[in-house]
């Protein structure tokens, strides 16, 4: 049996009669009725509750009336969108015209046909639905065009847009910001003995133990294939490394179980902080814990090394390096 979906609908008018006799034949169409007295009742119920998506305003109330109820809507944001019918007895057409224009969708004439109200009421129904199609397939194509599709987490771009917001606001308040880069351990010879789709469920199963293993204002990000980066602000070297060794742990004590077969896996990590280069850019960071990450590799994986000063750019002065002290670490850190 298909499922019914009840819509609110703010019922707004002064008149206790006219309310009344509104207000049942919604509850006979299946409306969720809400009601108010004058305009500006109508509008904190409207500001207080985002999934009225219906409003049936009253043109004449007390405090505000129904054209300005509509002005205030429009002029404050456009989502969600309330679709806004106005009852008024007048008929003239520049009336009408100055209800459209404050931003009502339709209007309809005192005392209202029921027969005329429900086929309008259908019309607004019909739009919002299509509006909360359209506001879901335009989040849907945000999130796909910002997220991993394998695993779920931000992707390189998003992760990078986040680490260049974080490094100007850690040197507007002078703390320090690092970064982890992730690798796992001989990944090629997983995807060769098990297949790519068990290659594909050891990603999705590192990324949500890396995920697991930080606070909750950290991000973790896939850069492509096997490697990952970890942003972790308010937070320098010494501690970023203290965070590395807990995600090794976490990915490579206990195997990852896919289709039956425990297949063990390890993650090297490099790691770097802005309070060892404090004017260090996010490309420049990025490279000091590459080449950390690649020290760790050569040194015999499965292993965490912070970034010294030959992994940072030649550009990056060494004068440039400073203390910048993190605030005290969460107990998760």
């Amino acid at each position: 049996m298909e499922r019914v979906t009840r819509h609110k609908i703010l019922l707004a008018d002064d008149e206790r009669i006219a309310r009344t006799q509104v207000a049942t034949w919604l509850e006979t169409w299946g409306y969720d009725v809400v009601l108010a007295t004058d305009g500006q009742e109508a509008l904190d119920r409207l500001k207080a509750d985002p999934s009225i998506r219906l409003a049936l305003l009253d043109w004449i109330m007390p405090r505000i009336d129904g054209v300005d109820v509509c002005r205030k809507l429009r002029a404050g944001p456009n989502e969600p969108y309330v679709y806004l019918v106005l009852l008024t007895a007048r008929d003239d057409k520049e009336f009408i015209v100055e209800g459209l224009e404050a931003g009502a969708d339709d209007y309809l004439a005192k005392p209202a046909d029921p027969l005329e109200l429900k086929v309008r009421l259908r019309t607004g129904t019909r739009l919002i639905e299509l509006q909360q199609q359209l506001t879901a397939a335009r989040d849907a194509m945000r999130f796909e065009a910002m997220h991993d599709g394998l695993t779920g987490l931000v992707n390189r771009g998003a992760l990078l847009k986040d680490l260049d917001a974080e490094l100007e606001r850690s040197m507007r308040v002078q703390v320090s910001t690092s970064v982890l880069f992730v690798d796992l351990d001989h990944f090629k010879k997983v995807n060769d003995t098990y297949g790519h789709a068990a290659g594909d469920a050891v990603l999705r199963e590192v990324a949500k133990r890396l995920g697991q293993g930080i606070r909750s204002y950290d991000k973790v990000g896939r850069l492509g294939g096997e490697e990952f980066l970890v942003l972790l602000p308010e937070c320098d070297g010494r501690l970023s490394t203290i965070v590395a060794e807990r995600l090794r742990r976490m990915v490579g004590s206990t195997p990852i179980v896919v289709g039956g077969t425990q297949i063990a896996c390890t993650v090297s990590i490099g790691a770097a902080g802005t309070d060892q280069m404090a004017r260090a850019n996010g490309p420049q960071l990025l490279e000091a814990a590459d080449k950390a990450l690649y020290r760790a590799k050569s040194s015999g994986r499965n292993r965490v090394i912070l970034a010294i000063a030959s992994d940072w750019p030649a550009d990056v002065c060494a004068g440039d390096a400073v203390t910048l002290s993190p605030k005290r670490p969460s107990k998760t850190t």
